[in-house]
């Protein structure tokens, strides 16, 4: 009964900078994480940061690292993922997911696809060279 929507997506020079909003809709169910992953084309789906505010973790993977920040607001409706310093092989559908028990992820650990409960439709994100 928890809905995702993405949305911030679009088309930037590298160097550019987006903000990536996940926006809970419909939800009934609590959860204590979300989680981004991004595919592109003809490649797995792969985490790249998540946040755990039951804990206060987020974590991030070292491709992104320095260059992502992720944040939820106050009424935990939304979650955020400010990307700047956009490389073009940062190109790829962006989802968010929710966990629900917040074990998926830590400081140190963003669990796999299958691990988290609830997904996002995907936004698009071009980082053109």
């Amino acid at each position: 009964q928890v809905q995702l929507v993405e949305s911030g997506g679009g088309t930037v020079q590298a160097g550019g900078s987006l903000r990536l909003s996940c926006a809970a809709t419909g939800s009934i169910l609590d959860y204590d994480a979300v989680a981004w992953f991004r595919q592109a084309p003809g490649k797995e789906r792969e985490g790249i940061s998540c946040i755990n505010w039951s804990e206060g973790n987020t974590f991030y993977t070292d491709s992104v690292k320095g260059r992502f920040a992720i944040s939820r607001d106050t009424s935990k409706d939304t979650v955020y993922l400010q990307m700047n310093n956009l490389k073009p092989e940062d190109t790829g559908l962006y989802y968010c997911a929710a966990d629900w028990t917040g074990e998926a992820c830590s400081s140190e650990y963003l669990g796999k696809a299958n691990e988290y409960d609830y997904w996002g439709q995907g936004t698009q994100v071009t980082v053109s060279s």
